[in-house]
């Protein structure tokens, strides 16, 4: 009776003793939290309203963090960029004349926690009231950045224009034409419209008394993928008949031909002529690309390549004599 008692209460502290290494075992899987991380901004101005803003991540333990930057005025996203190997950033922002305040914005990533900068304070400056501008970027669909599109989807950002000095145009507008690089392969974007107008006075669909920066033009850029289409085309049979038609009765003549030949050297000669003649047909039909074609249909397109993409987006005008290319950075993902 006493053994038939403790039975059952060994194999419950087997089980608890099992139960309770396995718990201790995943537990740092399970419970592993992303660690803390540090971010470090430095601006630096340089001419005609532009500066370089460089941004340092590490972790607790000083190595580098991985994932996206956002770089901000007062929450506005002014551009947005990834992380190198080493975990820092460089990109350019176009800013008016006067005092601003940048943040960079670590968004964080599976292992790190997200983090800010001190918020810097920098004094641009535009030479002699030359007009430029300022881009910016805004999700619309998908209405988060950074943008993650399936192969095959589609995504829009507004991209806005900013004036910065435009009373100095006088009665000459500034035209700004919208480009965007570093898309993947088989991806592609486009503006509508692409050709912005910037004038001197503040538009009339500004409030009275606002400045033109209050409601600068804008486009909407969209980001376009491609997806591997599931299955091939039905392939068109209508070769395989032509084929042998042709074949078939070569087959049947070189056979007569063959066994006629072993008693007159001519045909023997003509055998041989139709011969060469059915292998050239042969591999004709079968090495041509159309022969592949029709019998095994089209080649399967490839897809939009998965990855992290760092897309530019380029704001370029001209007077005839300067030009001015200003541009924001935004994130792309392609799963």
């Amino acid at each position: 009776m006493r053994s038939l008692v403790c039975r059952p209460l060994r194999l419950e502290l087997l089980r608890f003793a099992f139960t309770t290494a396995l718990v201790l075992a995943l537990a740092p899987a399970v419970f592993a939290q992303a660690v803390s991380t540090r971010t470090t901004l430095a601006v630096t101005p340089l001419a005609n309203g532009a500066s370089q803003v460089a941004v340092n991540v590490t972790d607790a333990d000083g190595k580098p963090a991985t994932g996206v930057i956002d770089i901000e005025e007062g929450g506005h996203l002014l551009a947005q960029t990834q992380l190198n190997s080493s975990g820092q950033a460089s990109v350019p922002v176009t800013l008016a004349a006067g005092d601003h305040t940048l943040t960079a914005v670590y968004l964080g990533d599976a292992a790190h926690q997200a983090s800010s900068s001190v918020a810097r304070n920098v004094q641009t400056q535009v030479t002699g009231g030359t007009p430029t501008f300022q881009v910016g970027v805004t999700a619309v669909s998908p209405s988060t950045l950074p943008m993650t599109l399936t192969a095959g989807q589609s995504g829009t950002v507004q991209v806005t224009v900013t004036p910065v000095n435009n009373a100095s145009l006088g009665d000459t507008p500034m035209f700004v034409t919208l480009s965007c690089s570093g898309l993947p392969s088989l991806a592609y974007c486009s503006f509508a419209p692409a050709n912005l107008e910037i004038q001197s006075t503040t538009p009339t669909s500004c409030a009275s008394g606002s400045p033109a920066s209050a409601c600068p033009p804008t486009s909407l850029m969209v980001i376009s993928t491609q997806a591997q289409t599931a299955s091939r085309g039905e392939p068109q049979r209508n070769a395989d008949h032509a084929a042998w038609a042709l074949l078939l009765p070569g087959v049947l003549g070189l056979g007569g031909l063959g066994f006629a030949a072993r008693r007159r050297r001519w045909l023997q000669r003509l055998a041989l002529v139709a011969l060469v003649g059915m292998v050239t047909t042969i591999g004709m039909t079968g090495c041509n690309p159309q022969y592949y074609y029709y019998n095994h249909g089209p080649g399967l397109p490839p897809a939009t390549p998965a990855g992290t993409y760092t897309v530019t987006i380029t704001a370029q005008s001209s007077n005839g004599v300067t030009a001015i290319n200003n541009s924001t950075t935004m994130v792309l993902t392609v799963q």
